[in-house]
Order: C-alpha cells, then structure tokens, then sequence
C-alpha cells in the first residue's frame, strides 16, 4: 500500500473517531479525548498535542504534512498567543507557530497544502473544549505575515480528484467555510452565556445543560446584536421560544412580564407554572457585573415586547 493510501486511510480513520465523540458529546469534544486519540493499524494516535497548536503524529513521518492544527479559545483580559481568526468569507487565518517559517510544525502545515491533505481544525470554545472542523485545508501561504489561509470542505469520504475542477471546489469551500463560521459563533456565544449564567436558566433556574439556550437580546441583524455575554441570557427552551416570540419580555430593570393576553389564558400547568407564575419575578444574572445583561439593550429589546 502506498504511502498516499496510508495517509488517506488515517485521516478517514481521525474523522470517523471524530464523528463517534462529536455524536456522544453533542458536538464538542474535550482535550482528554483528543489526547487519548484513536487506534491505526495496531497504534494509538493522539489527535492533538496540548503543547502545540500544529501536530503531526510520528505516523506521518519526519517530513510529512500536520494533522491537525488548534486555536486556543480567548480568554477575559488575556492576550492569545495566536492572533488567529475567523476570516474573511471563504477562510480561517490561522497564525504560524512562531516566526520561523521554516520551523517543522510550520513547514508540516505547508507540506499539507503542497500535498492538499485533509486537516482537522481545532476551534477553542473554552479551555479544554473545542469544536473540531474537518476536513478543512490549507488553501494558501503568506510568510510576511506569519499566516496560513484555511477553507473548510463539505466530504470526508471521497479524495478529491486530480483533474477536478479548482473553481468548483473554491466555491463549495467557500460556502462550507461561512456556514461553519456562523456554528462557530452561534457554540461559542452558547458556551460563553450558558456558564456566565451558572448553567441555570435565568427566568425558571433549571438547570439541566441540553436543555439551556443562549437567547440573543438584540438579534444579529442588529448592529449592536454581537455575540457577547451582556447581549445574552442563558434561558430554557420553553422561555427562549417565549422571548423570541415576545410573550415573555424583561424589562431594563430585570423584570419578567407575561404579555397580557397570555396571563388572561387559563391552559394546563406548563402555562400557569412555567409563564403565568414568573410574571413580576427578578430575572437571575451573573454575579459578575460585566457579564450581566446590557441595560440599554433590554430597554430596546422590552419597547419591541410592548409594541407587540
């Protein structure tokens, strides 16, 4: 068997242990997981090195192209040691190790692009907890500025073929690329305001994880609607499909209001207990003062709940 097929075989290999924890864990996967890897051909392969954002398993060979490269997820008031990005449209800016281009964890990320290798990205949500994007490949090289560009694609089981057209593949990347921006925003922004908020949902304080959501006070298409803490609330699925259809509202002070009509209903338990009883209630927030939600954006937000 060719070293191709060899190198084939074991990406397909990391990509379907991927699909097994991403399946067990609802899409993310932890760093002990990472680390512990998979079996190929008799051997245990770690998928990701804690110490390095870029890693090739000895598998691949002493001058061999990376498996996967890592994004360490940005923490409150500390400076990453990567200025990586989510990118323009069609890529991912991913920073070299160092400033030495000709380093060997650099030079196995060229060596992937030279050889169109199917890597795995793995993006940082929170520490130890990633959200890993496969396959992706590195789609183009600038030294100057210490930079990779990388694009995420739509398969893993079939190669892409030598004689495929380049502009096809482009724009299929490109398209895959910001669909998985947008899941990348959408995790984070979900990770970040469900902890804030001490797993608990802040209108009824359940706290079962699976069935948490971080609402958006101000929507996307707000210019202000920024994926941030104070523009979220950690809320249940029955009180965020409530916030967003605006029978529940919080006012700029935190408190809960049951649109009028809803209170005047008389149903089963769900609406006496779940929504009638939490109106006039505090909602519950972060001790933390800048984790709690933006007061002028909840007064935005409550005007459009009154005008309902």
């Amino acid at each position: 068997m060719s070293d191709v097929d060899a190198d084939w075989e074991l990406r397909l290999a990391a990509f379907q242990h991927l699909d097994r924890l991403r399946a067990a864990s609802g899409g993310l996967v932890r760093l002990a997981e990472l680390e512990a890897g998979f079996v190929f051909r008799g051997e245990r392969i770690p998928l990701i090195n804690r110490y390095r954002g870029i890693w090739r398993p000895s598998q691949l060979g002493g001058d061999g192209p990376a498996l996967s490269i890592t994004t360490t997820p940005r923490r409150p008031g500390k400076t990453p040691p990567y200025d990586d990005q989510v990118g323009g449209e069609g890529w991912f800016a991913y920073r070299y190790q160092g400033d030495d281009p000709h380093l060997w964890t650099n030079l196995a990320v060229r060596r992937a692009m030279q050889l169109q290798r199917r890597l795995i990205y793995f993006y940082g949500i929170e520490p130890g907890v990633y959200e890993p994007i496969y396959p992706v490949y590195v789609v183009a090289d600038d030294p100057a500025n210490l930079t990779f560009y990388v694009s995420a694609d739509v398969a893993t089981a079939i190669p892409i073929a030598a004689d495929a057209d380049p502009l096809q593949f482009a724009a299929r990347r490109a398209y895959a690329t910001a669909a998985v921006k947008v899941r990348l925003h959408q995790r984070r922004f979900r990770e970040l305001v469900v902890r804030a908020y001490h797993t608990s949902c802040a209108v009824c304080r359940l706290r079962h994880v699976e069935l948490l959501d971080a609402a958006h006070i101000l929507p996307d298409r707000d210019e202000r609607g920024r994926p941030e803490v104070p523009n979220g609330l950690a809320l249940c699925k029955i009180h965020h499909a409530a916030f967003d259809v605006n029978i529940l509202g919080v006012s700029p002070d935190r408190i809960i209001v049951i649109r009028h009509d809803i209170l005047e209903e008389h149903d089963g338990p769900m609406l006496q207990h779940g929504l009638k009883e939490m109106n006039g209630t505090v909602l519950q927030v972060p001790r933390r003062e800048e984790l709690r939600p933006n007061q002028d954006y909840l007064a935005v937000r409550f005007e459009r709940f009154r005008a309902a």
